[in-house]
Order: structure tokens, then sequence, then C-alpha cells
């Protein structure tokens, strides 16, 4: 019971840290005069993503890898699948060009280097480095490229993502406060899930990976899952989209980057996490390309495919996890059936989409 409540203590505090961390440092940065544009696709984009930065540093820096780089991939394939997939059917999700032309071959890339790179069983000092500096390019190429952008548009995506009509945080002394509150509950947050995800894993017989691919994944994607369900509701569909995308991408740059560099030494990649997970999340991430392409929207019953793969990951991690008699016909299942149909639609689609017969997207 005590786990419990340390893991909801520590889920409540990265949710709320991150909320003021998001609030804080958006509203300074447009008070410093920094575009908008800028604030949005980095301080609220990124700013969503620090539970699993706080999570995954504090994890590398006292050693355990396999919760560092399980709580990434799983919050990778999380956010694509159920947050994307939740939004979707709550309403046909719009996707920007410049998301699908710019932002979603980016983290496409970004996880096939991820999968380059652990393929050996290992991510060094030297790698995860270079992972954040690719990080500082992509920042760097956005502020140039939001030069040439009209700041107006920017403003009200900024504002519904931070709440700009309210008055007691205009002031900068607030807004510090508020960036100091949001990186104190972080730290505090990390340090209490973490330690309850340890515990859970020793009392449920199964490796600290499995919980981070599942348990502290989606607890830290918690901010993801009310920004893109909050902004699908509120009509900003595009917000949705980008939320979801540029975490992703800043999960594997910066999270594993930053947590390579902090931890004691390489971190390694369990055999299973190279085998399986890491291609599913590269898998889920190349999907993205025909469901986008196609008639610039994700459509309900997309949402509903995305939900049930999820449900299905989950599932094979669980089974696999307890070693479940149910496991060899549960994966047969999948190889011969789901994912031929998958593959054999996401080729259709990307058919359409290259020959310009994408059909019109709906409820």
């Amino acid at each position: 019971m005590t786990n419990a409540l340390l893991f909801l203590a520590g889920l409540a505090a990265l949710v709320g840290g991150a909320e003021l961390l998001v609030r804080g440092a958006g509203k300074l940065a447009v008070s410093l005069g920094i575009s908008p544009l800028v604030v949005g696709l980095t301080v609220v984009a990124f700013g969503t993503s620090s539970p699993e930065l706080a999570v995954s540093v504090q994890s590398a820096w006292d050693g355990r890898t396999d919760l560092a780089v399980g709580n990434v991939v799983g919050s990778n394939v999380f956010n694509v699948l159920f947050i994307l997939g939740l939004s979707a059917v709550l309403a046909p999700l719009v996707v920007s060009r410049q998301v699908i032309r710019q932002e979603v071959p980016i983290m496409v890339g970004a996880s096939l280097l991820l999968g380059v790179l652990a393929g050996d069983g290992t991510i060094g000092r030297a790698e995860a480095g270079a992972m954040f500096l690719l990080l500082a390019a992509y920042t760097a190429f956005l502020v140039v490229q939001s030069r040439r952008e009209q700041a107006g548009a920017a403003l009200a995506e900024v504002e519904a993502e931070i709440g700009a009509g309210s008055a007691w945080d205009r002031h900068w002394s607030v807004q510090v406060a508020l960036v100091a509150a949001g990186l104190a509950l972080l730290v505090a947050g990390s340090g209490w899930l973490v330690t309850a995800a340890i515990a859970f894993a020793r009392s449920l017989g199964v490796s600290e990976l499995v919980i981070g691919l599942t348990i502290v994944a989606a607890g830290t994607s918690a901010p993801e899952v009310a920004a893109s369900v909050m902004a699908t509701i509120r009509g900003e569909r595009e917000i949705a989209v980008g939320n979801v995308i540029g975490s992703c991408t800043f999960n594997i740059l910066c999270v594993l980057g930053l947590s390579g560099l902090v931890a004691p030494q390489a971190l390694a990649v369990a055999p299973s996490l190279v085998a399986f997970d890491l291609p599913v999340m590269m898998a889920v991430a190349l999907a993205c390309l025909p469901v986008f392409f196609t008639g610039n929207a994700i459509a309900r019953w997309e949402g509903f495919v995305f939900l049930a793969y999820y449900a299905a990951y989950a599932a094979f991690l669980v089974l696999a996890a307890r070693e479940h008699d149910a496991l060899p016909a549960f994966s047969g299942a999948m190889m011969l059936f789901v994912l031929p149909i998958t593959a054999l639609t996401l080729a259709i689609l990307a058919w359409r989409a290259r020959s310009g017969a994408a059909p019109g997207k709906g409820a």
C-alpha cells in the first residue's frame, strides 16, 4: 500500500511539476521576447516530456539502465499508439503540412538512429553526447526557421497550451518561481516514482524493464495525454499531433542523451529490448508516415487501430513477463494474421497517398 501511495504521489508531482514548468517557462520566454513559435515547438512540446527526462536521468544516475531506457522506448510507443489513438477517437485529427514533411521524418530518423546505436547492446557516452548535440542542432534549426513564420498564428498555439489569458502569472518573478517550483516537483516526483516502480517489479516478479515499458512509461506520459486530449477537445487538433511527435523526438535525443551522459557507465540495452521493443518503436514511427500522408489527417478508425495495437503490445509484455501459457498462441495470432493485415493496409494507404487518390477522412 505504501508503494502504491508513493507511486501516486510521484506521478502527481511529475504532472504538477510539468504543468508549472511549461506555464512558467512558456510565459517567461514570451515575456523576454522569444518567438511564440519557438516556445510552442520547444518549451511546450519538450516541457511535457520533462517527467520522462527526470525519471530516466534519475534511473541512469542510480545505475538502473533498464528503467531509464525502457521508460523512453515505452513512452514513445505509448505516445503514438495510445495518445494519438485516443485523440483521434475523440475527433479526427488534422495533420499540418510541416508535421508531415518535417517533424515526422525527423522523429522517424531519431527512432532509426536509436535502433542503430543500441543494436550492440549499449549506448556509450560519446553516442549519448551525439544524440544531445543533434537535439541542440534541431532546436537551433527551429529558431532560425521560426524567423520566417508569422508570430500571430503561433501565439494562438502557445496560448492554447499555457493558458495565456490569466493575469496572476504575468510578472517575471512569478514566472521564475513557477519554473523553480516545477523543477523541484519533477526532481522529487521522479525519485518517488522510481522507488515505487522498483518495488512493484520485485513484488510482481517482473523485471524493471517491463515496469519501465508499461507502468512508468504510461505514468510519465500523463502530461502528453492531458495536453493532446485537451487540445483535441478545444478544436486545436494540430497541437495534439505536434505535441506527441515533438515529445517522441525529445525523448530519444534529449532524455536518452542526457541519461547516457550522467550514467556511471555506458547505458546497457537489454537483449529483449533490442530484439522486440526497439523494433516495435521503430515500426510505430514508420507507420506514421503512410497514415499521416493520407488526407493530412488521422481518422477515427485509424485511432481505434492504434489503441488496439497498444492493447496488444501491453498484453504481450505482461504475458511474456509472467511466462503465461497463452503466450505462444497470442504471438502466433499476431505474426500470422494481425501484422500481415496491417502491413497490407499500410501499403495500400501509402500507394493511395502517392497516387493522390486518398479517400476523404471523416468520422
